[in-house]
């Protein structure tokens, strides 16, 4: 069985995020528990699998997400790494839709390369800001917004683009709070060089200390800042040591997101049982 790594929301190897893929054969998921075996082996962020559909349904494909501790709802960097290797493998062409378990997602390649996903917009609700948050981030918070069952993370503002980038929370502290993750976000300082917003992602209750570009949390970004900015189309940097870009576009409840992706290694799974 073929597995492929793509560095994900870049064009250079080694940057952005790294997710694995595996395309399978027939028309069903292998053994949940064999899921949770090759993710944990695998050891990134997330690991994708993904089999064909029937023709002639609503979706192409059916696609899972995987951490190294669990399975999630909803993961951006991930599908685009799926959809960049049915795209440059053959095995798909034009846009591809995905029934997951965070709804029908789609992913279209551009004329530049690049890919687009059309993922659900992340509901936010302003929160008090709990204390144990604060304690956890050792930093001081301006505003949160819970965003919603799916995405499921505490959305945190803090008060410039230095705090995001010095943050050095307490991640078991993080582990311990009643979200699956935070999302730390600041509004750029300087715009001219290419983004408007940063951000970085924890979810160490879910094997990931620190996401290193997070699809799934610009679902939510985007609503928070686009009135803030006064535009639809956000440029977000994710400030994590491997760093990432993601162009998120507002409609409404959907939130289109669009980065480049690039294989860095195709290999062979041995153990496929």
């Amino acid at each position: 069985m073929r597995i492929r790594i793509v560095d994900a929301f870049t064009d250079r190897p080694f940057t952005g995020n790294p997710a694995a893929v595996l395309l399978l054969d027939g028309d069903a998921f292998p053994d949940d528990a064999w899921l949770m075996r090759v993710a944990a082996e695998v050891n990134l962020s997330e690991t994708a699998f993904a089999h064909p559909l029937p023709e002639g349904g609503d979706a192409d494909w059916a696609l899972r997400w995987c951490t190294p501790t669990t399975e999630v709802d909803l993961c951006g960097h991930a599908t685009l790494a799926t959809a960049h290797v049915l795209r440059t493998t053959g095995a798909a062409t034009g846009t591809i839709r995905f029934t997951t378990r965070g709804g029908l997602l789609t992913a279209t390649a551009d004329d530049d390369g690049s890919i687009t996903l059309d993922f659900p917009t992340a509901p936010l609700t302003a929160v008090e800001v709990p204390d144990t948050v604060t304690a956890a981030l050792g930093a001081d918070v301006v505003s949160a917004h819970d965003t919603g069952p799916v995405v499921g993370d505490l959305l945190v503002e803090l008060a410039d683009e230095g705090a995001v980038r010095s943050l050095a929370p307490d991640l078991a502290a993080v582990a311990r709070l009643n979200h699956r993750g935070i999302i730390v976000t600041a509004r750029a300082d300087d715009p001219s060089r290419g983004h408007d917003v940063v951000s970085r992602f924890f979810a160490p209750g879910s094997g990931i200390d620190e996401d290193p570009v997070t699809g799934s949390a610009h679902t939510a970004l985007a609503p928070f800042w686009a009135p803030r900015i006064g535009r639809t189309d956000i440029t977000g940097l994710q400030a994590s040591a491997r760093t990432g870009i993601v162009r998120t576009e507002l409609r409404a409840d959907r939130t289109l997101l669009t980065g480049n992706a690039v294989t860095v290694i195709d290999g062979e799974l041995l153990a496929t049982g």
